[in-house]
């Protein structure tokens, strides 16, 4: 006799407008189940009853076998008595309540949609815009909830005959994906000069074509608008680069495939894991010599930021061009990237000589995310199209709404409720008008999208930064400040679920201290609700105040003062200038004013032309086989000082004997990490602490994070790092969250 079971089924997480309940549907009638499934406020209900070697079957491979889209955060099974219920429907309609969906990341074109893609019997062959269930726009499509066609900008494509044939169908992988379409109803491809006038023929093969003279075509993407030329273009890379206003920071490279990459970068089983996900990021990756790209893509750099394709577009032009392509940002430097037509067409006008374009709107700008292989795992650098806006889950619940307001640079949002955080999209900057309206705009937009109304502010304690003006602009919620660097370690403690304490290591740009001084290489004790400073880099002047972050020899001048026998960063800069301003300029602690002061003295970077520049060129600059090290001392009062100078001045002393810079460049990035980890054993010994958090911009470097690690770890320390949040600015938000929440427990 078949014993029979019934379980109620409720699913949790990303489980809405991703073809869960079709998938649902197709499991249990494959397994000759009966039920019936439905959303509801935060997920997905399942009944089902049958066979009891059916259900076990059934609640295994939910799990297993869900949606790529989907993800799932808890399921909860309570048994229940059989029906006898025959059948198995998708029931219609939301129960009443406080709506909380989930709204997915755009994702990469799915294999299925790839092969409908090329196949050229099929309906959508050649189709820029295909997608299904399993694939395709979502965030920066939706205008609002429940995530429905007319809240989304497919709202005004009306499907045809065929299409809500397959819409309606609940067999069938495009069953409720709102942006279903086709070329018969869906949007349409176009490619305009740059005076905005329509150009004849295939749109894709005339921005080939274009490509191939030389010319740079502005594409209109996901998120917004790339500018795009031929990878092995030197003439039309130097061009895009002067137009741009981007002197020397890194292009990305897209490739048609792995084996296209593989000819770029070596990639690992793990890089290529990465490269293919659903997320599509830009991922760094160590450059091959010799590889087919111009000068001017990546200079001063062994790595390449390089993505494979993630719309049917990109895929179509790839196959056409059938070589690498640049594919960067659609602005000017310090801008955030064009995303409306209009917009694009008025702002690049001067930049790009076409415009491949569409009529699908995009609602919210979203940049590339960047990603980069560290010390055995992923560290997500930039957090946007492919991870936005999906939550990250806390381990303690916030008992009230947050707003985190995040820092000024690279600047992101946190907004926190129960036990989900959501980061937002990278912003930007948050120096010129566009990027600050982007920045309340999405802040705006993310509460209407998850009906959160935030009850507390948290804020950076910098008053100058834009971010907390506009947190203090606020009304009705409470205000609370957070200190930077705390915020870097609770975000390091946020992203592993470990409340502290901690020895928190924050190395870092610069941060607003208490005491009046900036701060940015500090040692703490902190956990999610406080922190206390016990140590840090020895302060030092920062010689005609900013000025010294956008000329990094000012930081030389700074740690060797008058001791400069010979040394040509002397010869080639007015050193007595800015020993002169020293006395008066503002003192600080910064672990990237230090590195500064080495990439100028070793002739990597005397001026800078991006925020961290030299920073980035030294670690590309230095040997990674390099086993020397520098020793700096460490002095004990009522802070450790860790006297950074020890290392300028042993570079120094080096570079005067002849020794070859990338030697030297790798003996200071072995003595930092030595240093820290002295230091955080010298601090065990007086607090009892055993785990060290490492957070702050200068972990975005692969060579002193993993020498740090290895170094932490031989010492006996477990070693918490940044993975799903970048180490930098872009994770304060979350870090804010994290304090604003605990306070509120404690």
């Amino acid at each position: 006799m078949t014993t029979l079971k019934r379980v109620d089924v409720h699913v949790e997480g990303v489980v809405q407008g991703v073809g869960f309940r079709p998938f649902v549907h197709s499991l249990a009638r494959r397994l000759g189940l009966a039920g019936r499934v439905h959303n509801d406020v935060d997920g997905v209900h399942i009944e089902v009853e049958g066979a009891l070697a059916g259900v076990e079957e059934f609640l295994t491979a939910l799990e297993r076998d869900a949606p790529a889209l989907s993800e799932i955060e808890r399921v909860t099974v309570v048994s229940a008595r059989p029906t006898g219920h025959n059948g198995f429907t998708i029931a219609a309609g939301l129960p009443s309540g406080p709506l909380r969906p989930l709204v997915r990341a755009d994702g990469a074109t799915c294999d299925d949609c790839l092969r409908e893609l090329a196949d050229p019997a099929d309906r959508r062959h050649g189709y820029p815009f295909i997608n299904c269930a399993n694939c395709g726009p979502r965030f920066t499509i939706v205008r609002g909830v429940p995530y429905d066609r007319p809240l989304t900008t497919m709202a005004g494509f009306g499907m045809c005959q065929a299409c809500a044939a397959e819409y309606h169908d609940p067999g069938n992988r495009r069953h409720h994906a709102q942006p279903t379409c086709c070329p018969a109803c869906g949007p349409r491809l176009r490619l305009r000069d740059a005076r905005g006038t329509e150009l004849c023929g295939d749109p894709i093969a005339g921005a080939v074509t274009l490509l191939r003279a030389g010319r740079v075509v502005a594409v209109k993407g996901l998120g917004g608008f790339h500018l795009a030329v031929p990878a092995a273009d030197e003439r039309a890379a130097a061009a895009l680069r002067g137009r741009k206003h981007r002197e020397e920071q890194p292009f990305a490279v897209m490739t048609a495939d792995l084996a296209q990459a593989r000819r770029l970068c070596e990639i690992d089983e793990h890089a290529a894991e990465l490269l293919t996900g659903r997320a599509r990021p830009i991922v760094l990756l160590p450059r091959l010599p010799g590889a087919p790209v111009a000068a001017s893509v990546a200079p001063a750099t062994r790595s390449l930021g390089l993505m494979l394709p993630y719309t049917a577009l990109h895929h179509l032009l790839l196959a056409e061009l059938a070589e690498p392509m640049v594919l960067t940002g659609g602005n000017v430097s310090g801008e955030p990237i064009a995303y409306e037509d209009d917009d694009a067409l008025t702002r690049l006008s001067g930049i790009a000589d076409a415009f491949l374009i569409h009529d699908r709107p995009i609602h919210v700008r979203a940049d590339d995310s960047v990603v980069r292989p560290m010390a055995g795992e992923v560290t997500v650098l930039r957090r946007a199209r492919g991870y936005a806006p999906e939550p990250l889950a806390m381990r303690w619940p916030a008992l009230r709404p947050v707003l985190a307001c995040g820092a000024e640079l690279k600047s992101t949002f946190c907004l926190a409720e129960g036990r989900r955080a959501f980061v937002s999209q990278h912003i930007g900057t948050l120096e010129n008008h566009e990027t600050l309206r982007s920045f309340v705009e999405s802040i705006d937009h993310f509460c209407g999208l998850f009906g959160i109304r935030p009850e507390v502010v948290a804020h950076d304690l910098h008053p100058g930064y834009l971010s907390t003006r506009h947190a203090m602009e606020i009304h009705g919620a409470e205000l609370l400040g957070v200190q930077h660097h705390h915020a870097h370690i609770a975000s390091c403690l946020a992203d592993n679920g470990d409340p502290g304490p901690v020895l928190g290591v924050a190395l870092d740009g610069l941060g607003h201290g208490p005491d009046g001084t900036l701060w940015g290489g500090e040692f703490l004790r902190a956990d999610l609700t406080s922190f206390e400073r016990l140590g840090h880099l020895a302060q030092v002047p920062m010689p005609g105040g900013s000025a010294a972050v956008r000329q990094p020899w000012r930081m030389t001048a700074a740690y060797l003062g008058d001791d400069h026998p010979g040394l040509d960063v002397a010869r080639r800069n007015p050193w007595a200038d800015a020993l002169r301003l020293a006395p008066g300029s503002p003192l600080t602690s910064s672990a990237a004013r230090l590195f500064d002061a080495v990439a100028a003295l070793l002739g990597v970077r005397d001026k800078i032309t991006y925020a961290g520049q030299a920073v980035v060129e030294l670690e590309q600059h230095a040997d990674p086989a390099e086993r020397g090290t520098y020793e700096a001392g460490i002095t004990h009062g009522d802070l450790l000082v860790v006297e950074g100078a020890d290392l300028v001045r042993a570079a120094a002393a080096d570079l005067v004997a002849g020794a070859c810079t990338r030697a030297i460049a790798g003996r200071f990035h072995n003595g930092l990490a030595d240093a820290v980890t002295r230091a955080c054993d010298t601090l065990r010994h007086a607090t009892g602490l055993t785990a060290v958090a490492l957070s702050g911009g200068m972990f975005q470097n692969a060579l002193l994070l993993e020498a740090t690690v290895a170094r932490l770890r031989a010492a006996g320390f477990r070693v918490l790092k940044h993975v799903r949040v970048p180490p930098g600015d872009g994770g304060v938000s979350l870090g804010q969250a994290a304090v604003a929440a605990a306070r509120d427990r404690a």
